[in-house]
């Protein structure tokens, strides 16, 4: 809720495969890029969760930053209806020069994203403004293609197997066809992150995000704090902790601490957390955490 030496404000970092996604951009994300070496120019989409001051106020300095970079490529801001106007009035007001396309995208829950091999989906919070959290959701690859099967089956190396693998059947010349669950395993399932900031607790929350292999959720609160979270419309912890453990989660990554917190202090918010669902994680400043493929 406000920056810190050694704690700067909510945004987190996504990358897959070529691209970079980015959500939120609270104060100090330029820095922490910097400090990874991080090509920023290469970030195609960043999410917002809500109009909040902490979730936005890095956002005008990535902008103007990207036009130093000699940014070619087009820019996805994707957030509440009114990030619109916060963009279009703050590079008005700044004189910002710019020199790259910006299309701010007002969101709607459901698929905010697609492409081939993923989905970007938004689904509703309930914080005291307009609120979203995020998933990536990978659409399953295909199964591994075994060259051995194909062989016995005789169809020759080359341009065959090539179809076979895009999911298309191939016919040989004495007329047999050849299916790709012939010479394939079964498909692959894709990897999930969910992102949860600024909301009350809720149990819908662990359909949206079901099956994460990692949940970022905020855990602003102690359990003894609980009364405090609802009034201002946060989480605790260990409600956090009951999001991942519902939603078959497989680790759960604390962030968007209460500032009342010293980083010693924050072990409380992971223990009580922990007794709910054991991995989980406190999370820090440029901490990096790897999704591995599933077989």
């Amino acid at each position: 809720m406000m920056p810190l030496p050694g704690r700067f404000l909510t945004s987190v970092l996504v990358r897959r495969e070529g691209d970079l996604f980015l959500f939120d951009c609270g104060e100090g994300t330029q820095v922490s890029l910097k400090m990874l070496n991080l090509r920023w120019k290469k970030i195609d989409s960043i999410f917002i969760s809500h109009m909040h001051a902490d979730h936005v106020t890095g956002l005008p300095g990535i902008l103007m930053l990207s036009s130093q970079v000699d940014r070619t490529e087009p820019l996805y801001i994707y957030g509440p209806a009114r990030l619109k106007e916060y963009v279009e009035q703050t590079r008005r007001i700044l004189d910002m020069y710019i020199n790259y396309e910006i299309n701010v995208v007002s969101v709607e829950p459901g698929v905010v994203l697609e492409s081939e091999e993923f989905t970007v989906n938004a689904f509703p919070l309930d914080h005291t403004k307009p609120c979203f959290g995020y998933s990536i959701v990978e659409k399953d690859r295909k199964g591994e293609f075994f060259p051995e099967k194909a062989k016995a089956l005789g169809v020759p190396q080359g341009p065959l197997w090539g179809k076979l693998q895009k999911g298309s059947d191939v016919t040989l010349e004495n007329g047999s066809v050849i299916r790709p669950e012939d010479v394939m395993g079964s498909p692959r399932k894709g990897r999930k992150f969910s992102y949860v900031t600024d909301s009350l607790y809720f149990p819908e929350i662990s359909d949206f995000v079901h099956d994460s292999d990692i949940l970022f959720c905020e855990g602003m609160f102690e359990r003894d704090l609980a009364e405090d979270a609802r009034s201002k419309k946060h989480m605790t912890a260990e409600e956090a902790a009951l999001i991942a453990r519902d939603g078959n989660c497989g680790m759960l990554c604390l962030q968007h601490y209460s500032p009342r917190y010293s980083n010693q202090e924050l072990k409380k918010l992971r223990d009580e957390a922990s007794s709910v669902f054991a991995n989980t994680i406190l999370t820090r400043d440029r901490m990096n955490f790897d999704i591995p493929l599933k077989d």
